[in-house]
C-alpha cells in the first residue's frame, strides 16, 4: 500500500512561509493502545547525532504502545532501521542487515519490519525496497514520526507493504515521547533540515527546509534535563550557526547559546558548524563561558578554493582560516580549543594539485580529529551529474595519503595533553577494556582509566599518564 513516495524535486522546494510549530501531534488510534503488551522490539540506528535523537522518540512512541526493548533480533515482534543516507557505505549496510532478516520473516511472519529515516526520502531507495526487499512491511520517512502508531497498525492490517514517505519542508513538532539513550549526557535539537544545498549532499532533500524550534521550547527542555541531573548538553541541526533566521522574531545562535550556557548545565557542546554562518558574537561567547567546551567541529571538506566553489560551500579557504585562527585562540589557557573537521577526497576532476592544497591546510590547522571519506555521488544531487576523470585507485591512495597525515595531527594534538589535569565525564566501561572506565574530556578526548563503578556519571579530575592517536590514559587525581 503505497500511500506517499519521494520525490527529489519536491523535496527541494523552498517557500518564503513560516514553518508551522505543532506542540501536540501524537495520535494513538484506540485498536494499537497497549498493543504492544508482552512484545518486544528493536531500533537499529545508522548515522548522525540527529538520527540517534529522533531514535529516541522512535522508543519513546513504540514503548507507549507496550512493547518492550530487546537485543536479541530473533525474540522481537517489531524491527526497524533508522536509516543515513549521506554516503553508499552506510545504505549498503542496512541493505545487507535487511536482507539477513528475510529468513527470520519467513519463520515468523507475524514480525513486523520497517525502514525509516534518510535513506526512506530517496528515490533510488523505494525504487529498490519495492523490486528486491518485499520483505519489509513499513517504510516512512523524517517527517512523520508522529504517525507511527497509525504507520505500525496499518503494517499490521494490511497484507502489502506500507510506504508513508513525504517529501515536503516540513514541520516542527514538539513535545514527542523519549527514551534518552544515555542518563548522564542529552542531546537537544534545535533546528531541522537546512537550506545549504551544497552540491554533494543529500541532507536538504531528506531532511527538509531548515527550520528552528521555537527559543522558549528548547530552553524549556534544557532546564527539565538540568533538573533531572544531566552533566551535558549537545545542542543539534545541521547548521546550528543559522538558528534563528527564519523566526518570526529572528533569534541568533549566539543569544540561544548564551541562554543555554545560563541554565547550569555543567557541560555544553553544539554540532554541527557551517564556517559560513560562524559570527564574532558567537566566538565572543564561547570564550565567556567556561562550561560551553573548548571543542569545535567545523567542516571545510577541502582545501582547494575552486572544488569548495563546485561544492557550493560559501566560503574561501582564506576565510576557513581566519575563523580557525580565531576559534583556535578565543579560549585563554594553555590547552586553547580543540577542531576536528570533515574532508571529502576524491571530488569530481580534483586534481593533485587541488588534493595538495588540503594537505597544505591540515599542515595548517593540525587538527585534533578529522573525519575522511571518499566522495559518494548521491541520487539527485548537482554533483552525482558531474563528469569524473578520477579513478577510484587514484581517490582511495589519496585518502590513504591524507589519512597518515591527520593520523600523525591526532598525536601530535594529543601530547600536549600529558602530564596535565584534565575533567573526565565518566561514561562507562571501556569498551575494549573492562578494567578501565573511559570518557571524554572538555576537549572531546576520549580517555581511559581506572576507577570505581559509583563514578559513572561524575565529572572527574584526572591526570594523563599516557598519548595515544585515538585516546588518553590517566589516572584519577585525589
Amino acid at each position: 500500500m503505497i500511500k506517499n513516495k519521494p520525490s527529489l524535486k519536491e523535496a527541494q522546494k523552498r517557500s518564503a512561509s513560516l514553518i508551522n510549530n505543532i506542540e501536540d501531534a501524537l495520535y494513538i488510534p484506540e485498536a494499537i493502545v497497549n498493543f504492544g503488551n508482552n512484545k518486544k522490539y528493536m531500533v537499529i540506528t545508522y548515522g548522525c547525532q540527529a538520527n540517534e535523537r529522533d531514535t529516541e522518540n522512535i522508543c519513546g512512541i513504540i514503548e507507549l504502545l507496550g512493547y518492550q526493548k530487546s537485543e536479541d533480533e530473533n525474540e522481537c515482534d517489531l524491527i526497524l532501521f533508522n536509516t543515513c543516507a549521506i554516503r553508499e557505505n552506510a545504505e549498503q549496510k542496512v541493505f545487507g542487515k535487511i536482507g539477513s532478516l528475510k529468513k527470520l520473516k519467513q519463520t515468523k511472519p507475524e514480525l513486523i519490519i520497517g525502514l525509516c529515516g534518510c535513506m526512506a526520502q530517496e528515490e533510488s531507495t523505494i525504487n529498490k525496497i519495492l523490486s528486491s526487499y518485499q520483505h519489509l512491511d513499513l517504510v516512512f520517512g523524517t517527517h512523520n514520526i508522529n504517525k507511527l502508531p497509525s504507520l505500525i497498525l496499518e503494517a499490521l492490517q494490511a497484507k502489502e507493504m506500507v510506504v508513508d514517505v513525504l517529501s515536503i519542508e516540513g514541520e516542527v513538532i514538539e513535545n514527542l515521547p523519549s527514551i534518552r539513550a544515555n542518563k548522564n549526557k542529552a542531546w537537544v535539537n534545535i533546528m531541522y533540515g537546512c537550506d545549504k544545498f551544497c552540491t554533494y549532499c543529500i541532507v536538504p532533500y531528506t531532511r527538509g527546509r531548515q527550520r528552528s524550534r521555537l527559543f522558549d521550547n528548547i530552553l524549556n527542555e534544557v532546564n527539565e534535563l538540568v533538573k533531572d541531573g544531566y552533566q551535558e548538553i549537545t545542542l543539534l541541526g545541521q547548521n546550528v550557526n543559522a538558528y534563528g533566521k527564519d523566526l518570526s522574531t529572528p533569534s541568533s545562535f549566539a543569544l540561544l547559546l548564551e541562554a543555554v550556557a545560563q541554565s547550569g548545565i555543567p557541560r555544553l557542546r553544539f554540532m554541527t558548524s557551517h564556517p559560513w554562518d560562524f559570527s564574532d558574537e558567537m566566538i565572543a561567547i564561547i570564550a565567556r563561558y567556561d562550561n560551553i567546551m573548548p571543542f569545535i567541529h567545523l567542516p571545510v571538506q577541502a582545501g582547494d578554493n575552486d572544488i569548495l566553489k563546485i561544492m557550493n560551500r560559501l566560503y574561501k579557504i582564506e576565510d576557513y582560516k581566519l575563523l580557525f585562527d580565531k576559534l583556535k585562540t578565543c579560549k585563554k589557557d594553555d590547552l586553547g580549543i580543540s577542531m576536528s573537521t570533515d574532508i571529502i577526497v576524491g571530488f569530481p576532476n580534483e586534481t593533485e594539485e587541488q588534493f595538495q592544497k588540503t594537505l597544505a591546510l591540515v599542515d595548517y590547522c593540525q587538527f585534533d580529529n578529522a573525519f575522511t571519506f571518499v566522495y559518494s555521488p548521491r541520487n539527485g544531487t548537482p554533483a552525482a551529474a558531474f563528469d569524473d576523470n578520477v579513478s577510484l585507485d587514484v581517490k582511495k591512495e589519496r585518502l590513504a595519503r591524507l589519512n597518515n597525515k591527520v593520523n600523525d595531527c591526532f598525536l601530535k594534538q594529543n601530547q600536549r595533553f600529558l602530564n596535565k589535569n584534565v575533567k573526565v565525564l565518566i561514561d562507562g566501561y571501556s569498551k575494549k577494556n573492562k578494567d578501565y572506565m573511559s570518557g571524554y574530556s572538555e576537549h572531546n578526548k576520549l580517555v581511559n582509566l581506572k576507577a570505581a563503578e559509583s563514578l559513572i556519571g561524575k565529572i572527574v579530575s584526572v591526570k594523563i599518564t599516557g598519548v595515544k592517536s585515538f585516546s588518553l590514559e590517566g589516572e584519577l587525581v585525589e
